[in-house]
């Protein structure tokens, strides 16, 4: 992680997700092209907020953590340009679908 990302905290519930890459070549050794290729619903989880606060003002803490590997929705977040050739989006706790075991 460079320092950009390090410096980028995201707030509330907000979870800073980097997408994996998509796949570009078969085992064969077919290159998929760019507009045929699949959307990633993947990512691992690179800095999170706080968390939301409660009817006490309270802060209640997450479900993910940095580094966790998470299943997303097909449409949302905001894309976030931090870095050159790196792609990164916000999502906000409830819109992650799942965690993922590995």
């Amino acid at each position: 992680m460079s320092g950009a990302v390090k410096r980028l905290l995201p707030l509330f519930d907000r979870v800073l997700i980097k997408r994996a890459e998509a796949i570009s070549q078969t085992r064969g050794g077919i290159v998929i092209p760019e507009n045929a290729q699949a959307k990633v619903l993947k990512g691992t989880v690179v800095a999170v907020g706080p968390g939301a606060r409660n009817q006490k003002g309270e802060f209640v803490p997450l479900a993910v953590k940095v580094g966790d590997n998470v299943l997303l929705p097909e449409y949302g977040g905001t894309k976030v340009d931090v870095e050159e050739n790196q792609e990164y989006h916000l999502f906000r706790e409830s819109d992650i679908l799942a965690k993922l075991q590995e």
